[in-house]
């Protein structure tokens, strides 16, 4: 037995000899360099020992802690199928290029992530969890990060006031999920990998939002209500692309009404049914405008009137800068906080909720601004006081 498997030793390294002797005789080749990833195939393996054919190259072996940390990879090889492998020294001590399996497949696993980001290509990942600035998931066994900002609209968590613990609370529900992505960045010296899914629906999306126009009506349904305003969720009124088959816009606070809402939360709730206007088309966001689609209360306002009218007006709100004063419907006008001196004051002054005396001070329907002083028009009474004969004519008029 001892000599059968010396004899079988003898006859592979003879191959192995006949395979360097035949590379000599093909001529030189371009002569690779430590860290260049190679492609040839497996000319043998021996129990600690793999050997590979590169041609005009040479002859390659894997063997020690080499072969011990690719011995999964080996165990699958057999004589005649491709390799590639990762240069460690172009000539050991043995005369043989010796070569590396696993830095190979690394540097095989990045170069293929930066390919597929050239491509644009879609990829579906497992997010395996999530943290606060965003999901993780693996691409190629390389850890891949997808940051909140690259979620598509509809993943995108709606939290008030950006509290990170519950932002994350909604992110961790999508650990074990499938997610489409694209690479949108990839460096292996710094061991990055990003990827968006916003980018991978891009091409979809912008399909469907073509054939919407600013100042079309949509009617949806609301899907999250927020501080800075309220998103509607809306089905195309086209056949959809593979992967969109629902829209969402957002209302912005100030498109909500055209009086001041401090909370969407006490006018909107999930689920509700309501139309708005699209009012702004950009890449993938769609913005809406429900207030859009209800009488301007401004319209007539310098009809209605006048610098120096005497009105009366409900406070509405308080701020360090002034107050909002409801003086008709859905019309708002400021009365600055330079009206009273300081916040202290104002607030000493008027409370919200009540009504009060105010005069115009400038009026804007246009620009949809009105500004207020408080009580009696100041420099009206100054006028009447100040006029020629204005007491004479007084004190007759008492006489007769």
């Amino acid at each position: 037995m001892q000599n059968i498997i010396v004899g079988q030793n003898q006859v592979q390294n003879q191959h192995i000899k006949a395979l360097m002797e035949e590379a000599l005789k093909a001529g030189a080749a371009k002569t690779p360099k430590a860290g260049d990833v190679i492609t040839g195939t497996v000319a043998n393996k021996e129990s600690l020992t793999l050997y590979a054919d590169f041609g005009a190259l040479g002859v390659g072996i894997v063997y020690g802690r080499e072969f011990r940390e690719a011995s999964d990879i080996i165990k699958k090889m057999n004589v005649g199928d491709a390799i590639s492998a990762k240069v460690v020294e172009l000539e050991n001590d043995r005369g043989f290029i010796e070569l590396s399996l696993k830095d190979a497949g690394y540097t095989l696993a990045w170069d293929d992530l930066i390919k597929k980001k050239d491509t644009g290509e879609v990829i579906e990942v497992e997010i395996k969890e999530a943290n606060k600035g965003g999901l993780m998931a693996e691409i190629n066994n390389i850890p891949a990060f997808m940051p909140v900002s690259q979620l598509a609209t509809k993943h995108y968590p709606r939290v008030d006031g950006g509290d990170k613990s519950k932002i994350l609370m909604e992110l961790q529900k999508f650990a074990g999920q499938k997610f489409k992505v694209k690479i949108i960045d990839v460096n292996q010296t710094d061991g990055k990998l990003i990827v968006s899914e916003k980018e991978a629906q891009d091409d979809d999306l912008k399909k469907i939002l073509s054939i919407y126009k600013v100042g079309d009506i949509i009617e949806g349904e609301v899907s999250g209500v927020v501080n800075f305003g309220v998103f509607v969720k809306f089905t195309p009124s086209a056949p959809s692309g593979e992967g969109v088959n629902e829209l969402e816009g957002l209302v912005h606070i100030s498109e909500l009404d055209w009086q001041l809402i401090e909370n969407p939360a006490d006018t909107f709730k999930v689920g509700d049914t309501v139309k708005a206007k699209i009012i702004s088309l950009e890449s993938d966001k769609v913005s809406l405008s429900i207030k859009a689609l209800k009488a301007d209360p401004w319209k007539d306002v310098d009809e209605k009137f006048k610098k120096g009218d005497s009105i009366q007006g409900t406070v509405v709100k308080l701020n360090p800068f002034g107050a909002f004063v409801r003086v008709d419907g859905d019309i708002q006008g400021l009365c600055h906080i330079s009206e009273f001196g300081t916040d202290e004051q104002m607030r000493k002054t008027i409370e919200a909720g009540k009504t009060y005396e105010f005069f115009v001070q400038s009026i804007s329907g246009k620009e949809h601004r009105m500004a207020l002083g408080f009580g009696k028009p100041k420099k009206q009474a100054k006028e009447i006081s100040t006029a020629p004969g204005a007491a004479e004519e007084k004190s007759a008029k008492e006489a007769a």
